[in-house]
């Protein structure tokens, strides 16, 4: 028997009410204590927000720098480029012996778990911290480094470690190192901040006795005086001025997690309290 119209329209409308009256869930079991949580599927956009973007930013970073294929490719890409400035420079008539000065921190030792650690707790860095994380020289090394600097220490390339860790920091440092099989892992190659993060004392240092042939870093500070303490404006125009070096002397490794950009944020405050950084960043950001 066919159904009259209005029957139809009616058991449509109910239909109709059922569904709108219910609202899509998310249902998840928690066997601990065998209660179910329902999360609605579809959040209100005002239930979402920029925060804590200092804290929270370290953690993606993180994320990224422990997980991500593209941030091996960028190291390998970063040591290769690396390789073959050494095979050009090796092999000639040389008046001084050779070496490369290189940053350690993010430019081949990983400390992501120690942002990732530090995020958990609710904190940034601090230095109590930091030197119980150094102390147990656990940190990985990047892909495709080990392999470079003990290629540069065959040919005759003396590998210097100048490095903002400092005393405190370099004996957990160096084994560290030699535990990973990294080359000159030794307190006379291992250079710790002493007096100032200004690295230019301790390059200069070197180059008194060396022909430093290649810096690496993820600080623009790892490589030259000219970037250190300078506006973010004033960092901007030195790389763009410095622009054919980059690859040649100088090798970039990738950090997104910290460094001196962050200071160089205008209005940004390392000891700033989240709501004051959060405010300075987004003030920085474009949208559309």
């Amino acid at each position: 028997m066919r159904m009259p119209l209005f029957q139809k329209i009616l058991s449509s409308l109910v239909v109709a009410l059922m569904i709108s009256s219910c609202s899509p869930t998310i249902i998840v079991k928690h066997e601990g204590n065998c209660c179910l949580h329902h999360q609605t599927i579809a959040q209100s956009s005002q239930e979402r927000s920029i925060q804590d973007v200092a804290l929270n930013g370290k953690v993606y970073s993180a994320l990224w720098q422990q997980n991500a294929a593209e941030f091996r490719a960028l190291c390998y890409q970063a040591f290769n480029i690396a390789t073959e400035v050494v095979n050009q420079k090796v092999g000639g008539v040389q008046s001084r012996p050779l070496a490369i000065i290189t940053d350690v921190d993010e430019t081949f030792l990983d400390n992501s778990p120690y942002a990732v650690t530090q995020a958990k707790r609710g904190n940034e860095f601090d230095l109590d911290t930091w030197l119980e994380w150094t102390s147990k020289g656990a940190a990985m090394a990047f892909p495709g480094s080990l392999r470079f600097y003990n290629y540069a220490a065959s040919k005759g390339v003396t590998v210097f470690y100048v490095t903002n860790r400092n005393e405190n920091d370099k004996a957990g440092t160096i084994k560290n190192l030699k535990d990973l099989g990294f080359p000159f892992a030794d307190a006379e190659h291992v250079i710790v901040m002493k007096e100032t993060s200004n690295k230019e004392m301790r390059r200069k240092a070197i180059l008194e006795k060396y022909d430093v042939i290649m810096y690496l870093g993820d600080n623009l500070t790892d490589f030259s005086e000219l970037f250190y303490k300078k506006s973010q404006s004033e960092r901007n125009h030195q790389t763009d001025e410095l622009s054919e070096a980059f690859g040649t002397l100088f090798i970039v490794l990738p950090n997104s997690g910290y460094g001196d950009w962050e200071s160089a944020v205008p209005g940004f405050n390392t000891k700033g309290t989240p709501e004051e950084k959060d405010k300075a960043i987004l003030k920085s950001l474009k949208g559309y």
